[in-house]
């Protein structure tokens, strides 16, 4: 009986460390609401963030847009501060990341 709820519990760990490192979910659940993957929207494209950005400028502009917002050249900023886990910052940024195309890299 232990040995099943411990099972049973693994099971639930590994499951929410899976959700969390999945991009598309991080995507749907923050971003999906300014930004498209390759269409314009209120924000960015994917795609277009992609080619012009590295990782390291990325997760910055997710956690601190206001600042870095001006450090990219940007008279405004509409982008929120989000508080994400390191594991679902590291997931969206491999997303957004993954929308770079060919021709860029």
């Amino acid at each position: 009986m232990q040995r099943k709820s411990i099972l049973v519990f693994i099971s639930i760990l590994i499951s929410s460390v899976a959700y969390a490192k999945d991009g598309k979910q991080v995507f749907e659940r923050y971003c999906w609401g300014c930004h498209h993957q390759t269409a314009m929207a209120f924000g960015p494209p994917f795609s277009q963030i992609a080619s012009k950005r590295s990782a390291d400028e990325i997760k910055a502009m997710i956690t601190d847009p206001a600042s870095v917002s001006k450090v990219f050249g940007y008279k405004r900023n509409a982008m929120p501060k989000l508080k994400l886990s390191s594991e679902e910052l590291d997931a969206i940024t491999k997303y957004i990341l993954s929308y770079k195309s060919k021709d860029s890299k």
